[in-house]
């Protein structure tokens, strides 16, 4: 089994790959989606929301990252993917999944869905771009507004050069609203020779449990769920091999939170800084009680010192060797 971190825009960025990682249990993961449009991007471009790069397309902890590329020309993707590939991605993903208005409207993301032979036109250019030994994948969701072209789609993929499928049970529409419809998973892998992963709505042991038993799925990628539960990887990994496990705390779970802080102020500005460790604490209320009660204490607090100090954080020097697995 893989379980793979999902890319997801303006939350996964290395900062919370880095974080996440260290907690161990993910496969993979995948940077937020690199945008192409009409022409060959700056190297700088990739530098942005790959750093990873530099450090042989890793985080910290040692965790495999993959580029993820999202537009609608297949020349321009594939010259953006050569590209990437010269600067480290060990693999090419393609963004058919993102629900973002913004991204729809300029025939990025999931829109594309209603196109099942631009979908083949885009891998098949990408995968003729690449070196051969660089796999090509690629996520999609069950369709725009309804999962009836599911099944084309994934075979325009697969058929294209996709190595894997990664598989959102929702459409465009359904955004992000539950249910997931994992039983699409498994009609997707029926007509497709490669992997299918299944993603959506994983928050807890019970629900992989439910997905793998109607899905069929062996691999899967985990979003929200890992983000509210960073040690949710490590959870399914030990149930799928019978062990027990011990779920990680919040007093191991803030070391993290500190980490991430003093990562968000070095990379972000003091007016932006505080929106992203929110971000993240507003998810893992949903785990952890401590964490609804420290983000009312934060939740109106823009000031960076006295966000540090909720944190606990004063005269605190995070060990970039930091492991809590």
């Amino acid at each position: 089994m893989q379980i793979a971190l999902a890319p997801m825009e303006g939350l996964v960025d290395n900062i919370l790959r880095d974080v996440l990682t260290r907690v161990g249990g993910i496969d993979w993961c995948v940077t937020e989606f690199i945008r192409v449009c009409d022409r060959l991007l700056p190297a700088s471009s990739f530098d942005k929301l790959a750093p990873e790069l530099r450090q042989g397309a890793r985080t910290a902890a040692g965790t495999p990252m993959r580029v993820q590329l999202l537009g609608s020309d297949p020349v321009c993707l594939a010259e953006n993917a050569a590209l990437a590939c010269e600067l480290g991605a060990p693999v090419i993903d393609l963004n058919f999944g993102c629900p973002a208005k913004t991204v729809n409207k300029s025939r990025g993301g999931a829109v594309l869905l209603k196109e099942p032979e631009l979908l083949h036109a885009i891998v098949r250019e990408v995968r003729r771009a690449v070196p051969g030994h660089i796999p090509v994948t690629a996520k999609m969701r069950l369709g725009f507004d309804s999962p009836d072209g599911a099944l084309e789609c994934g075979t325009a993929l697969a058929e294209g050069g996709a190595a894997h499928l990664v598989v959102h049970a929702r459409t465009k529409v359904e955004g992000y609203k539950p249910p997931a419809h994992w039983e699409w998973v498994a009609k997707v892998q029926d007509v497709v020779a490669v992997p299918v992963f299944a993603n959506g709505e994983i928050w807890t042991v019970e629900d992989w449990r439910r997905c793998r038993e109607v899905s069929g799925a062996e691999h899967i990628m985990l979003g929200r769920g890992l983000v509210s539960r960073p040690d949710l990887g490590l959870q399914i990994a030990a149930a799928r091999q019978g062990r027990a496990y011990r779920p990680l705390g919040w007093d191991e779970l803030m070391p993290l939170l500190r980490e991430f802080w003093r990562q968000a102020q070095a990379k972000l500005s003091p007016r932006y800084a505080p929106g992203r460790m929110k971000q993240w604490l507003a998810m893992l209320t949903r785990s952890y009680p401590e964490a609804v009660a420290l983000f009312a204490q934060m939740r109106r607090e823009d000031d960076c010192a006295r966000i540090s100090r909720l944190l606990g954080l004063e005269g605190f020097n995070a060990d970039p060797d930091l492991d809590v697995a």
